[in-house]
């Protein structure tokens, strides 16, 4: 079994795969648009939604995937109850990424040496999407 989260922006999927690639360097492995999936008489696209996003998958480096989409729903998502924790091989690595999540986000825990990793830190990013940044601790 494999758990991938499936993140839904309502509308901004396209600049959230843009970020997390710039900011993580998370690599586009697929993204089907709504204008190319089945249309339903019943549930119809909401007006100027045929160029957004309806499933995408973003390859983290380590090999995990995040699923996102942009959702049937208009207005700003909000991402709580969770949070993504990123695990990073150096601390350069973490103070890298966490600046980048942290651009046009909210710093929630800044990032410290802590018992349990070089570096922790919690940050919302630009989205609201919650994440932990940690450094691998050798065995």
């Amino acid at each position: 079994m494999k758990l991938n989260p499936y993140l839904f922006f309502g509308g901004r999927c396209d600049e959230a795969i843009d970020f997390y690639r710039g900011a993580i360097g998370a690599e586009l492995e697929m993204a089907m648009r709504y204008k190319d999936g089945p249309q339903n008489s019943d549930h119809p696209l909401p007006e100027n939604w045929g160029e957004k996003v309806m499933h995408a998958s973003l390859r983290i480096p380590g090999g995990d995937a995040l699923l996102c989409s942009d959702g049937d729903q208009a207005g700003e998502p909000t991402f709580t109850g969770f949070q993504l924790s990123l695990e990073t091989a150096t601390d350069e690595e973490a103070e890298r990424v966490f600046a980048a999540l942290s651009d046009g986000g909210k710093v929630t825990q800044p990032l410290i040496h802590t018992f349990f990793s070089s570096r922790f830190g919690m940050v919302e990013d630009r989205f609201g999407v919650g994440w932990m940044i940690t450094v691998a601790q050798a065995a």
